[in-house]
């Protein structure tokens, strides 16, 4: 199945970032490699370090952006290891930063992968295939008291104990193998009158065990404080989430990287050294919502920007 991933709110990523001929850019999120060819269209004597952990996108990747020979750099790794990456290749200050921390379309339809809820698939839901932890694991291993945390931590699942319970009385007879399978225990803990309210009930559940089986946000908001003082003044940095939690995370590393001294005012002298490091150039996330109608999966989409000072 060829690679397909509709770049989500390309164009103000792509003027968002105010890409430099020259520049250095970061493309932590390569996926099907849309964003990065916006950037590499940009560059002329420039270069792109790009990084994905699903050796899929990389591989595909690399036959569809070949053109652009050695402008762009290829590194198959969680984003989060990309700081040491990039100080293995001697590469020191960024022009410009993308974390586009969306699930990509070709992930959701490859059905083997199993990360859909409409589609059935063996569950496994690894962003990185050379990972042992799955889906799999996550819904026939997990004890009662985790599967709760991961439903109601990332997932945001109101009826997580009764999903719960669904699961600990199917694994009983039999695993769980399927997404299916997995989508209708879901389905079967909502009332009949509910259950379709919201669209598919089961969204929240994948969501939470996606992220679990991924680890995506652990060290997020660690990694994107470091990743923005890497930037060099007037370097931008782009991210796009899709869910609250991600979110959350982004905005409050923003707020904290763009705060001035925080020293009580009655002090003669600053004792806090902490000074403004980034502006934020979206008091308002961009919304995925206005494109919605071309690309469904932008719905939920959200955009925020900063620039370093």
């Amino acid at each position: 199945m060829e690679y397909v991933h509709v770049p989500v709110l390309y164009e103000d990523v792509i003027s968002g970032l105010d890409v430099k001929p020259d520049g250095v850019y970061l493309d932590g999120t390569l996926g099907g490699g849309g964003h990065s060819r916006g950037i590499l269209e940009r560059l002329t004597t420039g270069r792109l370090i790009a990084f994905d952990k699903d050796a899929d996108a990389i591989e595909n990747a690399q036959q569809k952006l070949s053109e652009y020979g050695d402008k762009i750099t290829f590194v198959h790794d969680d984003y989060k290891n990309a700081l040491e990456r990039l100080d293995e290749m001697g590469v020191g200050e960024l022009d410009g930063a993308l974390l586009d921390l969306g699930v990509s379309s070709y992930q959701i339809d490859t059905a083997e992968r199993g990360f859909s809820y409409v589609k059935d698939a063996l569950l496994d839901m690894r962003m990185d295939e050379e990972q042992s932890l799955s889906a799999l694991t996550v819904v026939n291993e997990y004890s009662e008291k985790e599967l709760l945390r991961v439903l109601y931590e990332y997932g945001e699942e109101p009826n997580a104990r009764a999903v719960v319970r669904k699961i600990l009385a199917a694994r009983e007879k039999k695993p769980i193998e399927t997404t299916l399978e997995l989508a209708e225990l879901v389905a079967s803990a909502y009332p009949p009158k509910e259950r379709y309210k919201h669209g598919n009930p089961a969204k929240r559940t994948f969501q939470a065990i996606r992220i679990e089986v991924n680890d995506e946000l652990r060290g997020l908001e660690e990694f994107v404080t470091e990743l923005a003082l890497r930037l060099k003044k007037g370097g931008r940095m782009c991210v796009i989430t899709f869910h609250s939690l991600e979110d959350r995370l982004i905005k409050r590393a923003f707020v904290e990287l763009e705060k001035d001294c925080v020293c009580d005012k009655r002090l003669p002298v600053c004792v806090c050294n902490k000074r403004q490091e980034v502006k934020i150039l979206t008091k308002k996330p961009i919304l995925g919502e206005k494109e919605a109608d071309k690309n469904k999966r932008s719905e939920s989409a959200k955009l925020r920007i900063i620039e370093r000072v």
